[in-house]
């Protein structure tokens, strides 16, 4: 039998002041005190349904779920105020008429144990005068009538006797109980643990100390060293490059072969292999882009969004020549006959060779299974001589390791790109041949296109968009003269973020409304460039105070004070950016080979989706933080290391922008 509350605990009547456990933290729960004197309705839940749990002769907690359904929640009452409990947050009130007044609560509870408030009120779930409810996760899906079991003695959250009110220390923290896995936890090893403490090195943080907890090693940081080794130096050389089979790349992008005028479908393949250029000879790794370009219009439109390409790359006659012999020789190859029907075919075929056929003998995996007869013309050739002389030139520099060839193609061209690849296996068997990978970007749709729209129509229309955005932010100063190149960067950012943010496998939607461009977009290219001009025009404006005398020049990094970075915002900026910006170029130029097939996977996003991301967290640093105080001796100290700090990330902003050829502003 449960022994009686005490005294102090005591209303007229006998009954109990003590309101339901479950009261403040669960707010399904509906908590009601019974004593002895209690009418037959408050013995039936609401809507008439019989109660969880039955009545005492003593008084007790009636806890009812309004939705029985979705199973218990857990009542973790910390009591306390007027109607929580004993201690703790204050929770709803009881119903009026059911158990005690509301006057008479806080003054019914003077001389409990725990009354006063605390996480230690012996009204807790975790332990009080009830046994706490126990989730869905704990107890199973408790359906519509069932009852969930009470915890057993000896059990985390039950009591240790029913109805005996237990207490906490003043402080005590307690934890809602892991549901056991069946598994023994894990555990470091204690030379692994002496081991982390002992790193150092330029690249790696000042190690404090290590805790394992349940879910691994904690490894804690000195924050204040952190900064020194990564703004107290200068930068020096990035992580080596991960060792791979070739020395030199070459991408080929066939898009650029394709008569007429270049479409948006044709951009996204030139950008991304631009782009991976970029970030290729970053690496230290020899990169060719082919074709030439001959097209004057095409060279145009490139220049205009600043990709550097090559425009004259013509290969010699010999080299078609020995191609043609080898087609002689080519035992799938056969005589391409004129005769019936065969009048609409073009007047340069040399002969038709049988692809399946070469596929199936040679046993090759990840061909279109559609692949039949290719009709070969002088063109397909000369492309084949081109692609070959610049596989010479990849190799003629590195002895022991190969060239591999990238074929950056568009969803519409790989079906033509993979006939061609068969092609030059046939023709040239080399070593080479094996280390041909296929790039295959997703389609671009335009929405609502009026008509077909080429690469020039849509640069001009995104150069007319965001010349009316910057008008209606900026007014009269937008129409300056000094604004035409600023605002053909931002039409360059926001089409290469447009294009190149967005994961190649993916398909991308242009949409060509007037509305689709501003300049305060978080996740466009002008956001990135606004955000790289916003630290320019802080470098600037002090270098002019300097100059004025208004704040002593920059010391040097060995003399600043780097425990001044106490904002959580700094801290981001170096443990979340500067710390990863090396790798995250590293694994952005990283060509794996294909499991199967052809087809690779590139982090070609990971540049642009960490530009915007750096510029959200550091537009909310700067506009929460003062970087230029006061001129007062005392504010100096804060002032130079966040200076320090905004220099290496104003360095990290220009050094990504350069992988995407896009030179950064110095004012908007």
């Amino acid at each position: 039998m449960t022994p009686p509350l005490p005294e102090a605990a005591r209303g007229p009547a006998g009954r109990p002041l003590a309101a339901a456990a479950g009261a403040t933290a669960a707010p399904r729960l509906h908590a009601r005190v019974r004593g002895r004197g209690a009418p037959a309705e408050a013995a039936r839940g609401r809507r008439g349904r019989a109660p969880l749990r039955p009545p005492s002769a003593t008084g007790t907690c009636e806890a009812r779920s309004v939705r029985p359904k979705q199973g218990w929640r857990e009542a973790r009452g910390r009591g306390g105020g007027a109607h929580g409990g004993l201690g703790g947050r204050r929770g709803p009130a009881p119903r009026r008429g059911v158990g005690v007044p509301r006057g008479r609560l806080r003054s019914g509870l003077r001389g409990v144990p725990g009354a006063a408030g605390g996480s230690a009120g012996a009204g807790s779930a975790r332990g009080g005068l009830w046994p706490r409810l126990r989730s869905k996760s704990e107890t199973g899906s408790v359906g519509k009538g069932k009852r969930a079991a009470p915890p057993r003695r000896g059990e985390r959250g039950a009591p240790l006797r029913p109805g005996v009110p237990q207490t906490r220390a003043a402080g005590a923290t307690t934890e809602r109980p892991r549901r056991s896995c069946g598994c023994r936890r894990a555990e470091v090893p204690s030379d692994v643990i002496a081991a982390v403490t002992a790193l150092g090195g330029p690249g790696v943080l000042a190690v404090r100390g290590c805790r394992q907890t349940a879910a691994g090693l904690e490894v804690q940081l000195r924050r204040c060293e952190a900064f020194r080794r990564l703004l107290g130096h200068p930068p020096g050389p990035g992580p080596a490059p991960l060792p791979g089979p070739e020395a030199a790349v070459v991408l080929h992008c066939p898009a650029l072969r394709c008569p007429g005028s270049v479409r948006p479908r044709h951009l996204r393949p030139v950008l991304l292999a631009d782009h991976l250029a970029q970030l290729l000879r970053a690496q230290g790794v020899s990169t060719f882009l082919v074709p030439a370009v001959t097209d004057k219009r095409s060279r145009e439109v490139l220049q205009q969004l600043r990709v550097e390409w090559p425009s004259s790359s013509t290969p010699g006659p010999e080299t078609v020549s020995a191609l043609k012999q080898a087609l002689s020789r080519c035992p799938y190859a056969t005589h391409c006959e004129r005769g019936s029907g065969v009048a609409s075919q073009p007047e340069d075929i040399i002969c038709k060779v049988h692809l399946k056929s070469f596929v199936e003998q040679q046993g090759l995996e990840g061909y279109d299974p559609n692949l039949g007869v290719l009709l070969v013309t002088e063109e397909k050739l000369r492309s084949l001589a081109e692609l070959q002389q610049a596989v010479l030139q990849g190799t003629a520099g590195c002895q022991e390791s190969c060239c591999s060839v990238v074929h950056v193609v568009s969803c519409e061209e790989e079906f033509q790109q993979q006939q061609m690849d068969l092609l030059w296996r046939i023709l040239d068997p080399g070593a080479h041949m094996d280390l041909q990978k296929h790039l295959v970007c997703g389609p671009v749709k335009v929405t609502k296109p009026v008509s077909p729209i080429s690469a020039d129509q849509y640069f001009q229309l995104r150069k007319r968009q965001m010349y009316d955005a910057s008008v209606m932010k900026y007014g009269e100063l937008a129409q300056d003269e000094a604004w035409t190149e600023v605002i053909d960067i931002l039409t360059v950012a926001a089409i290469r973020f447009e294009m190149l943010s967005t994961a190649h496998r993916s398909q991308i939607t242009l949409d060509l409304e007037d509305s689709s461009i501003s300049t305060k977009g978080t996740k466009s290219g002008a956001f990135v460039m606004y955000n790289c001009a916003r630290l320019a025009t802080l470098f600037d404006t002090y270098q002019r105070a300097v100059e004025r005398g208004t704040y002593p020049p920059l010391p040097p990094a060995s003399e600043l004070n780097f425990s001044c970075l106490r904002e959580e915002g700094e801290w981001l900026l170096l443990f979340s950016y500067l710390l990863p910006f090396p790798e995250v170029l590293q694994q952005a130029a990283q060509l794996p080979p294909p499991s199967k097939g052809l087809r690779i996977t590139a982090n070609t996003e990971a540049v642009c989706k960490f530009l915007i991301q750096l510029s959200m967290d550091f537009s909310s640093y700067y506009n929460r933080v003062h970087i230029l105080g006061e001129p007062f001796p005392h504010l100096f100290d804060q002032m130079f290391a966040r200076l320090r700090l905004l220099g290496a990330v104003r360095d990290m902003f220009h050094s990504a922008l350069a992988t995407l050829h896009l030179p950064p502003l110095s004012q908007i």
